[in-house]
């Protein structure tokens, strides 16, 4: 075994439906550039108010099967916050996909999230640059739209009807007057 404590990892790990679930111990260049661009672009924004984003590596204690480090969260209610973690569902998560944890991403997380009462989620795709908005309807997580971030050779492709439609900016649902750029997301991406 190498003692050098460079080379060596810290296990994170979730509770997901009760089980323990290693996540990747170390996520990529892009999953952490949009992760913290995300985190940057909303704490710049609540900077003052008394909402705060939360950064990656923050336990979110849901129930008693779940527990979740998510990427980005925003929390409104400073009560849930205490030294260990987040105690109940944040106002907002996002999740940077990652190969290895999409699947849950995507499907237990995502029901978890919901009856909860999380009330807006972001599904966040580095490799296709696209933010999944889901936001809550009836206890659960619905798709509310997809947002795509589009390459200088994608847009090149389009008819000029086509590119005037593309959305470059996106809305939270929490907030009418924040919006952000899709390019300030995802642009310096490894190919």
């Amino acid at each position: 075994m190498n003692s050098n404590l460079a080379y060596q990892e810290e296990v994170r790990e979730e509770l997901i439906g009760g089980e323990v679930v290693a996540m990747s111990p170390r996520p990529t260049f892009n999953h952490n550039r949009v992760a913290s661009r995300i985190f940057r672009a909303f704490d710049n924004y609540l900077d003052g108010g008394p909402c705060t984003a939360i950064a990656d590596g923050t336990d979110l204690y849901l129930t008693e099967e779940d527990r979740f480090v998510p990427d980005m969260m925003v929390v409104c209610d400073r009560d849930k916050i205490r030294k260990d973690g987040v105690h109940g569902a944040p106002d907002l998560v996002a999740e940077v996909l990652s190969p290895g944890t999409a699947k849950n991403d995507r499907m237990h997380k995502k029901v978890v999230y919901g009856a909860c009462g999380v009330r807006e989620y972001w599904l966040v795709d580095p490799e296709n640059r696209t933010i999944e908005q889901h936001l809550l309807q009836n206890g659960r997580l619905e798709l509310h739209t997809v947002y795509v971030s589009y390459s200088e050779e994608e847009l090149n492709r389009m008819t000029e009807q086509e590119r005037a439609s593309v959305e470059t900016h996106f809305k939270c649902s929490l907030y009418d007057d924040f919006d952000i750029a899709l390019d300030e997301i995802f642009s310096g991406l490894l190919p």
